[in-house]
């Protein structure tokens, strides 16, 4: 059904991120519905764009107008607001990798600066019901949520924290992941974008999750003192 992948550069998270890529780059899917933190806080707090094209060094994808209106329309929170992803990364690193992945599919983009509970099962739920009513024409979807994990902690506090979150996204429990979140104060930046996956892949039959890999900047640097977690989750 979907994915949870990091977004920070390449050299740092993108053997993790390559993890997911490469366990879905065998399905087939026409769309591919993409999730992530807005980090900078512009714009409408729960954005999509209705169109456009998105460019890549290796390629450019379109955005399926139809899908993202329907997804909109049954979220009252989201807006159709460009300029809330004109200036993030979460989305578009993804890009690349999902062009290796598949040899065509448009996207629909959200970004999330509100990431409270009842926002992801508000959209979460929206974007399950707009893949069931196209499911009947036969087109297939691919979710991704865009996330890192904990931020700037010793590599043994993010290894003891994040695996504790991960442990909620495996079971696909909602109210266990906010719980956790608050409780050990994870500073994912892509909770509620975990969280609006986890609730659209359960609601269209996903009953667990699967860790494909586990990593921190401290893997790549040699520093250890202070980290960022990166994983990579398949839904399935």
């Amino acid at each position: 059904y979907g994915i949870v992948s990091p977004h920070a550069g390449y050299l740092y998270s993108g053997s993790v991120a390559a993890n997911g890529y490469y366990s879905i780059s065998s399905s087939k899917f026409d769309n591919v519905i993409l999730v992530g933190p807005n980090h900078y806080g512009l714009g409408s707090y729960v954005a999509t764009t209705m169109d456009g094209i998105w460019e890549s060094p290796i390629g450019d994808v379109q955005v399926n107008s139809q899908v993202a209106k329907d997804i909109a329309s049954k979220a009252a929170s989201m807006d159709d607001d460009e300029f809330a992803h004109s200036r993030d990364h979460c989305l578009e690193v993804q890009i690349p990798f999902l062009l290796y992945s598949s040899e065509k599919f448009r996207i629909v983009p959200i970004i999330l600066t509100n990431q409270d509970e009842y926002i992801a099962l508000e959209v979460g739920t929206a974007i399950s019901d707009t893949v069931k009513e196209w499911a009947s024409k036969e087109k297939e979807f691919m979710l991704i949520a865009s996330s890192d994990f904990t931020h700037y902690e010793s590599n043994p506090e993010a290894h003891r924290k994040d695996s504790r979150l991960i442990k909620s996204i495996l079971s696909l429990d909602i109210s266990a992941f906010y719980s956790t979140l608050r409780q050990y104060n994870v500073s994912a930046c892509g909770y509620g974008a975990i969280a609006t996956i986890m609730v659209a892949a359960k609601n269209l039959g996903a009953t667990q999750g699967e860790l494909l890999r586990y990593a921190t900047s401290g893997d790549v640097t040699g520093d250890k003192s202070s980290v960022v977690g990166y994983s990579s989750i398949l839904f399935v």
